[in-house]
C-alpha cells in the first residue's frame, strides 16, 4: 500500500492526512518537539519527532525530513505551503531517493518559482509583464528607479509573502528602503535580489488555479480575488474574481495554460496577476509553483479536491476529471492568532466553537497551545452561496457565530471587513486595509 509522509504542520498538515486517507493511502507526519501532540499528529497513521521547536532544526531541515520519510517506508511526500514546499534543492533531493514528490519538478520550480526567470518566461511566450528593472544592485537603483518613474515597489525574486515589499514614493527614500527589503529577503530566502516595478495605487490581485498534467496539458479552475490583504498579506479571498471583466479573467487563464504548459508544468500552481482597475488591463505578477493557502474557495467552486487531485498525480493514478463547472461563489477568511497590533498572540485556547454548517480548516481546537515558533494563522473560514451577495451574508453570519477564547485572534478584524459597505459593493483595491476606511495599517 502506497505510504505518503506529510512535511507540514498545522490545517494543511491535516487537510493533506484526511486527503490521503480518502484515497486509501497511509500517512505518516514529521513533526517537531513542539508539536508532537498535536492534532496532526494523532491524525496520522504515524507521527515521527524531527527535532526541537525551531522550524529550522525541524520543519526547515530537509536532510532530517529526507530521513524520516525514508525510515517510515514512504513511497510519497507532500510538502504543503510554506516551509520547503518551493525548495527545488529538496524536491530534487526527494526524487533523487526514489520517493514521489506531490508538486512540481526541481527543474520546474526553478522555471518560475524565480520571479525573474519567470517573467523572462512570459515574455518569451507574449504574456503582458509590464514595466520592471531588472535585478538591481543598490547602487543602480535610482536609475532604474527614475527610468520607470515614482512611485516603485521592491520585490524579492525569490520568496514571496510579501516579505521584501517596500513601496518607495520618491528618490530620497529608495535606498533606505532598498537595504531594508534585501535585509528581508535574504533572511527569508538566503537571497537578496531585488527588482523594481512601477507601483499600481488602485489595483487587484488576481489569481489563477491551475494543475498541470506534467505532458504539456493544463486544467485551470477559474479565477480567485485576493485584494484585501495588511502589507502585502493576505486575509480574505474569494472566487471567482467577479470584479473583474469576464474577457480578461478567461485571457488570463489562456496565459496560464500557456505559461505553465510551455514547461509541462506537474501538480498544483497558480499564476498571479495585478488588474489595473483605472486602465482595464493586466500583467503577469508571479507563479507559485505549490497548492495555495486560498485553494479551497475554488474547490468549493468546483467541487473538486485538489490535494487528492496531488496525491493521486504523483502516485500515478490521476484522471482528469469530465464535466465539472463552477457553481456559485464562495469566501475564505484567515483567522490569525493575532492581537488588536497585529502582534503574533500565542496561548492556550479554552474555548473553540466553529459555526455550524461551514467549512472551517484548522488544525486547532480547545485545549490545543498555539506556539510562538510558527506562523500565527490557526484557522480558515470558508463559505459558499450561490451569488456574491448570498456568500457575503453567510461570511457575517458566520464570523459572528465563531467563538475563540483563550487567545487573541483577527476574528474581529474580519467582522469589520465582511460588513463594511466597501466589501458588500465589491469595490476594493490591494490597498484598501492600509489605507482605506478602516484604517488598520498605515502605507508600506
Amino acid at each position: 500500500m502506497p505510504r505518503l509522509f506529510v512535511a507540514n504542520r498545522g490545517e494543511i498538515a491535516l487537510r493533506i492526512i484526511n486527503a490521503a486517507h480518502a484515497l486509501g493511502i497511509e500517512t505518516v507526519v514529521g513533526v517537531s518537539a513542539a508539536d508532537r501532540g498535536s492534532l496532526w499528529a494523532c491524525a496520522a497513521g504515524r507521527a515521527l519527532v524531527l527535532g526541537p521547536a525551531p522550524a529550522r532544526q525541524s520543519y526547515l531541515d530537509g536532510r532530517l525530513l529526507l530521513h524520516a520519510a525514508r525510515a517510515s517506508g514512504c513511497t510519497a511526500l507532500h510538502p504543503g505551503y510554506g516551509f520547503l514546499s518551493e525548495n527545488a534543492g529538496f524536491a530534487a533531493a526527494v526524487a533523487d531517493a526514489g520517493i514521489a514528490f506531490c508538486g512540481p519538478t526541481a527543474e520546474q520550480m526553478r522555471a518560475v518559482g524565480d520571479k525573474l526567470a519567470a517573467r523572462a518566461l512570459a515574455r518569451r511566450l507574449g504574456v503582458e509583464t509590464g514595466q520592471a528593472s531588472e535585478a538591481v544592485s543598490d547602487a543602480e537603483g535610482p536609475a532604474a528607479a527614475a527610468a520607470l518613474g515614482y512611485p516603485v515597489v521592491t520585490k524579492a525574486s525569490a520568496g514571496g509573502g510579501g516579505r521584501g515589499m517596500r513601496v518607495v514614493h520618491a528618490a530620497g527614500d529608495l535606498a533606505a528602503a532598498m537595504v531594508a527589503a534585501r535585509t528581508e529577503a535574504e533572511a527569508a530566502f538566503g537571497d537578496g535580489r531585488l527588482y523594481l516595478e512601477p507601483f499600481v495605487t488602485a489595483a487587484r490581485h488576481v489569481e489563477v488555479q491551475a494543475f498541470g498534467l506534467g505532458d504539456g496539458r493544463v486544467i485551470t479552475l477559474g479565477t480567485r480575488d485576493c485584494s484585501i490583504q495588511r502589507r502585502y498579506q493576505k486575509l480574505v479571498e474569494e472566487a471567482p474574481a467577479g470584479a473583474v471583466p469576464g474577457a480578461a479573467r478567461a485571457a488570463m487563464e489562456a496565459d496560464a495554460k500557456r505559461l505553465l504548459g510551455d514547461i509541462a508544468y506537474r501538480g498544483a500552481g497558480t499564476v498571479e496577476y495585478l488588474w489595473d482597475e483605472a486602465r482595464g488591463h493586466y500583467r503577469f505578477l508571479e507563479v507559485n509553483a505549490r497548492i495555495q493557502v486560498e485553494h479551497p474557495v475554488t474547490e468549493m467552486v468546483w467541487g473538486v479536491d485538489l490535494v487528492q487531485w496531488q496525491i493521486a498525480l504523483a502516485l500515478g493514478r490521476f484522471e482528469p476529471p469530465a464535466g465539472i463547472a463552477p457553481r456559485g461563489h464562495a469566501i475564505e477568511v484567515r483567522i490569525l492568532a493575532e492581537d488588536d497590533a497585529f502582534r503574533p498572540a500565542p496561548g492556550c485556547i479554552t474555548c473553540w466553537a466553529p459555526p455550524p454548517g461551514v467549512r472551517v480548516d484548522s488544525g486547532f481546537d480547545k485545549g490545543c497551545l498555539v506556539s510562538p515558533f510558527y506562523d500565527s494563522m490557526v484557522a480558515k473560514l470558508i463559505v459558499a452561496g450561490p451569488t456574491r451577495a448570498a456568500a457575503v451574508e453567510r461570511l457575517q453570519q458566520a464570523l459572528a457565530d465563531f467563538r475563540v477564547e483563550g487567545i487573541a485572534t483577527s476574528i474581529p478584524l474580519l467582522r469589520r471587513i465582511a460588513g463594511h459597505p466597501d466589501f458588500a459593493a465589491d469595490h476594493l483595491s490591494t490597498r484598501w486595509l492600509d489605507t482605506g476606511p478602516l484604517a488598520v495599517g498605515q502605507a508600506a
